[in-house]
Parts: C-alpha cells; structure tokens; sequence
C-alpha cells in the first residue's frame, strides 16, 4: 500500500513538467497547424478555413524561396569558418604543454553568453555607414568608407561574421571534449611509427572525433536555418531583402502583416526544410562512417594476413 501511495506522490512531482510542456509547446503547435489551414479576422479573432491555400501561395511566391536562399548562403558563409576557427583552437587548447588553456577557453565562449539582440545591435553600430566602428578604421587608411547595408553581398558577410562570433566558442567546447577523449597511447603509438602532426590529426583525430563532428554538424544546421536575430537587428534594410531569412519571413509575415495563417504555414514550411536538411546530413555522414569502418575492418584483416 505505502508503494501505491508513493507512486502516487510522485505524479504529483512530474505533474508540473507535464502540463507546463502541454500549454507552452504542444498546445501551439497543434494550433499553428490547424492555423496554417485558416485566414484569421485580426479585430474578431475568427477562423475561417481557407484550405491549402496558405500553403499554395508559400509555393507560387517567391519570396519564401528567395529567404530559403538568403539563409544557406549566410549559413555557408558562417559555419565553414565557424567550424574552422573552432577545431583549429581546439587543437591549440588540447596540448597539454599550452598554458592559461582554461582563460582562453573562458574567453572564447564569452560571446556564447551575449544575447543575440546585443549582438545584433552591436554588429550593426560596428559596421554602421559612415561613422561605424569598422569604417572609421577604413578612413583612417585613407580609404572610401563602406556602405555595407546598401550592399547586398556585403550585407550577408556582415551577419555571417556575427554567428560566427557568437558560436565558435560553443563548437570549441564540443570539439576540445572530442580531442580529449582520444587516448594518448593512441597518440604515442602514432610518434613511434614516426606519424607527422598532419597525420595524426587527418588520420586519428578526426575519424575518432565522427560522433562528435556529426552532432555539431546536425545542430549547426538545424540552428544556421533559424538564423532571425541578427539577420532582423544587424541592418534594418537591405536591398532586394537580401538578409530575410525564412525566420524572419515568418516573422515579418505574422506579426510585422499580421497574416497569421499565412505566417503559421510558413512555419511548417520552414520545419519541413530543417527536417530535410538534417536528415539528408545524417545519411551522407553515417555512409562516410560506414565507409570508413569497412576500410578499416579491410586494412585489419589485410595485416592479419
């Protein structure tokens, strides 16, 4: 009896997760589904069914295809450096001869702990025309300053430079955990056989880091896609929209037009695209993995031979 009881009780403690978890995630999402089928009055508040054709403009405009766009071009330009910059320092912070290794490391995560409005803001004062931060520099250098907000490319690179700021250092947490989980016999086995610095990192580092590389990998994608912050605060207006990303569509469709069908399709449009993408890099990087773990079983059974 007291076990039913306690078992009872403890309903009781996980009660609140569930009903907090009911009303702030599930309840929105069934009703932005059901939303994105609707045309809402915005004085009455009343629903009134449209069928696909919220879904059936989000095809034929080309707007929603142009922020899908805008969106992988920022992402690319931000998470190839991004990666980059973050496996390179995670490789300098691994030695164990390099000292103040933990201040850095502080250091480089201290932007992950701004707020993305800050962020937004600050980049946008750095690279303000023609009294920012960053063309002050160029005038000093005798050089034109740069009108990087008319400027549809540079505009891109702008806010590509700012998630890449923000996030490197979260990568480097991940990264350095990696690195530090491979052996150091595996290391030192590898000096014996007289393997170079590149060598180790091409041929031990990396294929033992995979789980670790793929996890960052479907994260970044599934964040890069999201990018709404520093596309909407960095530059107010580009020309041509050319920083819309789908985030902001949404937004600016919901809430900025208050077409909140049409914004609640855009939505799922946007989740059937993440969806995709991280799928499609789950099947390219478990075939690599299965790849290589058939060339290595091959190369084991060859030296048994």
């Amino acid at each position: 009896m007291k076990s039913k009881k306690r078992n009872k009780y403890a309903y009781l403690y996980i009660a609140p997760f569930f009903i907090v978890f009911l009303v702030f995630n599930l309840f929105p999402i069934l009703y932005s589904f059901v939303l994105s089928f609707c045309s809402m009055d915005l004085l009455s508040g009343k629903l009134t069914f449209v069928g696909m054709e919220n879904y059936v403009r989000l095809i034929e405009s080309g707007y929603f295809f142009r922020s899908i766009g805008n969106t992988l071009l920022i992402w690319i330009m931000s998470i190839i450096p991004q990666l980059s910059i973050a496996f390179i320092l995670s490789l300098i912070l691994s030695n164990k001869w390099f000292r103040g290794k933990m201040v850095l490391r502080n250091l480089y995560y201290f932007p992950n702990l701004v707020t993305p409005v800050t962020i937004g803001l600050l980049f946008g004062a750095m690279f303000a025309y023609p009294g920012g931060a960053v063309n002050n520099v160029i005038t000093m250098l005798g050089l034109k300053a740069v009108d990087f907000q008319n400027h549809q490319m540079l505009a891109r690179v702008v806010i590509a430079i700012a998630i890449c700021w923000k996030n490197f250092g979260f990568n480097i947490i991940y990264f350095t955990a990696g690195i530090n989980s491979i052996s150091e016999e595996v290391m030192e086995a590898a000096e014996v056989d007289g393997a170079t610095a590149w060598q180790k990192i091409s041929k031990i580092t990396i294929p033992l880091m995979k789980p670790i590389l793929i996890y960052v990998m479907v994260t970044s994608i599934i964040g890069g896609l999201q990018i709404f912050d520093e596309s909407k605060l960095v530059f107010t207006t580009v020309p041509g929209d050319a920083t819309t990303t789908m985030a902001k569509y949404m937004y600016d469709s919901a809430f900025v037009r208050f077409q909140f069908g049409y914004g609640a399709a855009v939505a799922y449009g946007i989740f059937v695209i993440i969806a995709f993408f991280s799928v499609l890099s789950l099947m390219i990087t478990r075939e690599k993995q299965d790849d290589y773990g058939a060339t290595t079983t091959r190369k084991r059974g060859n030296r048994a031979k």
